[in-house]
């Protein structure tokens, strides 16, 4: 069946998302109420329309600024540098963060030919430029970069390249995580959370 096969691979461009998965997708859909099936494809058509980036931080929005960065009660003094929009989502579900977002759009990878150009780098530092003259200067830049070689080499870059502007570059704690257990715990993993050790 020609249309099944081109709904597969398709659905295998997903990531995560292997033939198995996509033919179990596919014949859910093909057994699903068709009211329910044509408002899914009517959402998936759409999504690329409604949702754009955020002129300001590059977050993902409906509405141009987004929700973060039009709410006043937020603080503008601290913003949290991200790689992709779905870290926003993700800092925002632990309510513990009340600044700003910064999304990068990707980590430096000069193997993978990224470099400070392909990032939204330069964007940021205007943006700290530009705050100056606000009520609300910025003063701390949070860099939440995963950390692995690429999440490091790029907080490394950006520290360089903002420490002249006159603000506190920060990093996110890393180490063993809540619950986690020190006996599978990895030598990296572990050489981190001695260096971020903490007064008790």
């Amino acid at each position: 069946m020609r249309a099944l096969e081109d709904l597969v691979s398709l659905l295998m461009r997903l990531p995560g998302v292997g033939r198995k998965s996509a033919l179990r997708m596919a014949y859910y859909l093909l057994k699903a109420d068709p009211n329910y099936v044509k408002a899914l494809s009517e959402q998936v058509g759409k999504l690329q329309e409604r949702v754009k980036f955020c002129s300001v931080c590059g977050s993902y929005t409906e509405a141009d600024p987004c929700d973060v960065c039009d709410n006043p009660q937020r603080n503008g003094r601290l913003v949290c540098v991200v790689e992709q929009p779905q870290d926003v989502i993700t800092i925002e579900a632990s309510k513990e963060f009340e600044g700003l977002y910064h999304v990068l759009g990707g980590l430096l990878s000069p193997l993978d030919g990224i470099g400070p150009d392909r990032l939204r780098i330069a964007s940021l530092v205007q943006r700290i430029r530009q705050s100056r003259t606000s009520s609300q200067p910025i003063e701390e830049v949070v860099i939440a970069t995963n950390p692995t070689i690429e999440g490091d080499t790029t907080a490394l870059y950006l520290k360089k390249v903002l420490e002249p502007e006159g603000v506190k570059v920060t990093r996110l704690a890393t180490g063993i995580p809540v619950g986690g257990d020190l006996e599978y715990a990895d030598r990296l993993t572990l050489a981190r959370s001695f260096r971020g050790r903490q007064p008790l």
